[in-house]
């Protein structure tokens, strides 16, 4: 796993944060020292994946960037035939995604498709995933897109997401926010690294508190879901599409 060290040195001008061919390479270091749980996330959500999926359905994993997700799917696969769409509009991360399905013996379950989220058809699907996603698209595109999920899920499908969040408290929202920083200090990232790191993704990334996201699957249509995973600005639901 190279380290990321994309920030390290004082940069005269901060672009940006963007899913290029260098942060890709640095992309497995950069989750597991930004992201609190991250491995026990995509390890838990894979097993929900697996109680959830229907013989001869389909798993969207939208945004999937290089592929951790899938690749514990196809680790352990149900005993049930079922594909993989993964989609990503990062060509960067598509194409470290083929290059570790190459050896694997049940890449032909699995289609990349390297297209914008919202340009992709959703159908016969029994689990749909988007992980640290929605935080980087326009608001009306996160509404545009659940509802589309919503329409593509499969009667008793699910939709597993994953969030920054952002705390309506600006109190909390702080605390929040400083033990994260306290966290990523703690997986070595130096104060100018968190800094210019924060920076460049201050015009990207704009989260939504629990609040929003909760609205947005009422309207979606979605009537039951939890938050089976929370750690301070960070959040994960599981929603389910009713039967019949």
């Amino acid at each position: 796993m190279s380290k990321d060290t994309l920030y390290r040195e004082r940069r005269a001008e901060i672009a940006p944060f963007a899913f290029t061919a260098e942060v890709a390479a640095v992309f497995d270091d950069m989750l597991e020292r930004s992201i609190p749980g991250y491995r026990e996330l995509i390890r838990r959500q894979a097993q929900i994946c697996r109680r959830y999926l229907r013989p001869h359905s389909c798993l969207y994993d939208l945004g999937c960037s290089h592929g951790n997700l899938g690749m514990r799917l196809l680790d352990a696969p149900p005993e049930l035939p079922f594909r993989i769409r993964a989609v990503d509009n990062a060509p960067a991360m598509l194409a470290r995604f083929r290059r570790r399905l190459r050896q694997h013996p049940q890449a032909a379950r699995v289609d990349l498709i390297c297209a914008d989220l919202l340009d992709v058809a959703i159908r016969q699907s029994s689990v749909v995933v988007i992980n640290f996603t929605l935080q980087f698209l326009p608001q009306a595109a996160r509404d545009h897109l659940l509802e589309r999920v919503y329409e593509g899920l499969l009667p008793g499908g699910i939709l597993l997401f994953s969030e920054k969040i952002v705390h309506p408290d600006q109190a909390m929202a702080e605390l929040q926010i400083d033990f994260y920083h306290r966290f990523k200090a703690e997986n070595g990232y130096s104060q100018l690294e968190i800094s210019q790191k924060r920076e460049a993704l201050e015009e990207v990334l704009r989260p939504d508190t629990v609040t929003a996201h909760e609205a947005r699957l009422a309207r979606a249509g979605f009537r039951r879901w939890d938050t089976w995973y929370k750690w301070f600005n960070f959040t994960s639901w599981l929603a389910f599409k009713e039967d019949g």
